[in-house]
């Protein structure tokens, strides 16, 4: 298996990643009540260091507490230094090889209310919030900046300025944002934002070994979303991400994850799922349009691709071996759509899925089922892992159905 593409190294800024499987950022609500990495934290982390992934993603670690999605949210502020040094240490014993990019977080909108401060750039429906200012806002650039230092001092490989699914960085970034304010209005004011956040964390963090890149949605699917025509239509119109990441790299970019959708309000988009698989064929021309705008030394790292398994799945028109993970992946990589792929379900499901499919033994492989009820912890504010393959989740999530009933299944 070592002689597919997947498996050749690629060069990232000014390091290299063994191979081309990425881990992407996976939020699993087991921090403690200060933000910091808890024993369980260590097994998840530790597992997926031993799968032996090129690059490895740690989840969403926000930037502040006051506003935050999950409960028990990993969090990168001064009084996390210590803990997330020794964290970045115990896992780089485990295998020093792999890529430790953090992706940081605001959730903005998405931020939970019954545990922590609501905000927005303009009230969407059903996600209303205290309205920013442009103080604030800086702020909060300033704390994306604190982030990226402590990241760098904690022994991190680079930072993922999140700028996807609907957190705050979608939400300034999308037309819907269309508020005349230092970043609202017309696309200049927009953009802004993510260009100031760049030049922030790079002053913050000058060694050019330091990577920085961001996870990028090309078109969320709602009006006004990122990659639609205008504030008040969902008609898809890439301009705008295209020229985003563009422009992201004009400020030091040196990876753009590839993504679509927004987990809260079109998950199907952003997560493919058994009943709609062809959505995963839109990330390939994400994937392409992407690759195409960009130098080559800037890399394209696509997602989207644990729907595909071991080509037990529900993509009409094609044969088994030919809708495969292994099959799309060393494909878009042979044929230059993207230089990367990452997984992010199918790592719940088998942590050592890299290690196994690099080996040759695909059979082994624990598959994603895409149940989805990994994400259902979630929107439980639960401890999140695979309930298919893990008897401990399979018993959060029965005992929080028995003590808490059925829930409307909404990402929020």
């Amino acid at each position: 298996m070592t002689n597919m593409p997947l498996f050749t190294p690629v060069t990232i800024g000014k390091r290299t990643a063994v191979n081309r499987m990425v881990i992407n950022a996976m939020e699993c609500n087991d921090a403690d009540e200060k933000g910091n990495p808890t024993p369980k934290t260590y097994g998840r982390y530790e597992k997926l260091f031993q799968g032996s992934a090129g690059v490895i993603f740690l989840e969403a670690i926000s930037v502040g507490y006051e506003s935050r999605a999950r409960k028990n949210q990993l969090s990168v502020l001064p009084h996390n230094k210590d803990a997330l040094k020794s964290f970045v240490s115990a896992l780089k014993k485990v295998n020093p090889e792999p890529l430790f990019i953090w992706q940081l977080t605001h959730s903005g909108e998405l931020s939970q209310p019954d545990f922590s401060r609501r905000v927005c750039v303009k009230p969407l429906p059903g996600y209303e919030g205290d309205v920013l200012t442009e103080s604030e806002v800086e702020e909060i650039i300033d704390r994306f900046a604190q982030g990226a230092k402590i990241a760098y001092d904690s022994g991190a490989d680079g930072v993922d300025i999140k700028l996807c699914h609907g957190y705050l960085g979608t939400q300034i970034l999308r037309p819907y944002n269309d508020r005349e304010w230092k970043y609202g209005g017309s696309w200049d004011k927009r953009s802004r934002f993510a260009y100031d956040l760049y030049d922030r964390v790079r002053e913050a963090v000058p060694d050019p070994d330091f990577l920085i890149g961001s996870k990028v949605t090309l078109w969320e699917g709602i009006p006004g979303g990122q990659g639609t025509a205008g504030p008040d239509t969902a008609v898809m119109d890439l301009t705008e991400p295209l020229d985003l990441v563009r422009g992201l790299e004009e400020h030091g970019a040196h990876f753009i994850m590839v993504s679509a959708g927004n987990p809260n309000l079109t998950v199907a988009l952003a997560h493919p799922d058994r009943r709609i698989p062809e959505y995963a064929y839109l990330h390939h021309l994400f994937q392409q349009a992407t690759r195409k705008v960009l130098k080559p030394e800037t890399v394209v790292i696509g997602s989207a691709y644990s729907i595909f398994r071991d080509g037990n799945n529900n993509f009409p028109a094609a044969e088994k071996e030919n809708k495969t993970l292994l099959y799309w992946a060393n494909k878009n990589i042979r044929e230059g759509l993207t230089d990367l792929i990452a997984i992010g379900r199918q790592s719940f499901a088998d942590p050592l899925c890299p290690a196994k499919l690099r080996d040759g033994k695909a059979e082994e492989v624990s598959w994603c089922t895409l149940c989805d009820l990994c994400m259902e912890l979630l929107v439980r504010q639960k401890h999140a892992g695979c309930v298919v393959y893990n008897r401990e989740y399979a018993h959060i999530l029965a005992e929080s159905r028995k003590n808490e009933g059925n829930i409307e299944f909404k990402p929020v």
